[in-house]
């Protein structure tokens, strides 16, 4: 199944703003956003790269943006966009593109477990040379360990309960499937609590855990203002309170940097805002978008531009 782009239009106005320009997608899954994107700059002479650290997402993607010369497809971990920007030669760029939403492809077809309504191995890499899968941090972790991950990631109210079942059921034998935990997660949270799947906050976390996610998202927010261009911007797509808060914290950063205390008449530290909100708020789908592709209502974009 492809992916459906999730605020595609949003994304196309407020990156291009040079379509003879260099951009990068540091997340492109499936190719939805990036084919749009190229259709755009490749006729204009300027470039996309597109990066994603899951090979089948970049064999995918390959294949489906063969026909955009002006296209490169880049096995790696949008973290380190900077060395995969050396690489090419490229110094600086007109915009960058994150989404860190799932795609279609690896919730359904990838065969690793992300999704809780299949049986599949408890994976969870978004990238199969990691080390760690799932079912290492289910069958290995201690209980204060899991709940805490379950709890911080997942933002699970009944983390410990989660995670004390985890360890119950783990002594009978090792958990090795994504079914097997959903059942576990479901025995612990009452039928009237479920408006989603009781296993939904649990994945998350798992998945986030595994992927080390929060700490991939800080590592390319401290890079992103030396890659952009003056006037250069980039959009993020967050699907979740930890990733919109981490990226908003950076915003903050970037437009008001002084550390000076607030008691002092003027600044003396020197530092001056590096970037600026487009828009104050984020943009989130339409009704009509939701109900199109379900997966996007969670979704909100950010803009933010060079200074």
């Amino acid at each position: 199944m492809i992916h459906e782009p999730v605020l595609l239009k949003e994304v196309l106005e407020f990156l291009i703003t040079n379509p003879e320009g260099i951009y990068v997608d540091g997340t492109v899954g499936s190719g939805g956003h990036s084919e749009a994107i190229a259709e755009i700059v490749c006729q204009k002479g300027g470039r996309l790269i597109c990066i994603d650290r899951d090979p089948d997402a970049v064999a995918f993607s390959k294949n489906r943006l063969l026909s955009k010369q002006c296209v490169k497809v880049v096995k790696a971990n949008y973290k380190d966009i900077d060395i995969v920007l050396a690489n090419e030669g490229i110094d600086k760029v007109d915009g960058i593109l994150l989404d860190l939403g799932m795609s279609s492809m690896q919730l359904e077809d990838s065969g690793r477990g992300f999704s809780f309504l299949k049986d599949e191995p408890l994976d969870m890499r978004m990238d199969p040379q990691q080390p760690v899968k799932a079912k290492d941090l289910v069958n290995n972790l201690s209980e204060y360990e899991l709940s805490r991950i379950i709890k911080e990631y997942g933002e699970e109210r009944k983390a410990r309960l989660i995670a004390k079942a985890i360890i119950r059921e783990r002594r009978k034998k090792p958990i090795e499937s994504s079914l097997e935990l959903a059942k576990i997660v479901s025995s612990v949270i009452a039928e009237k609590e479920r408006r989603k799947h009781p296993a939904t906050k649990t994945f998350q976390a798992l998945r986030i855990a595994v992927n080390k996610e929060l700490e991939n998202l800080k590592e390319f927010l401290e890079k992103v203002p030396d890659l952009l261009k003056k006037g250069g911007r980039v959009v993020i797509i967050s699907y979740h309170s930890l990733e919109d808060r981490l990226v908003k914290s950076y915003i903050k950063k970037w437009e008001n940097p002084c550390t000076c205390p607030p008691n002092l008449p003027y600044c003396i530290c020197g530092k001056k805002p590096v970037m600026k909100r487009v828009i104050k708020k984020g943009i989130k789908p339409t009704e009509s978008e939701i109900q199109k592709n379900p997966r996007s209502r969670s979704a909100i974009l950010r803009v933010v531009e060079r200074l």
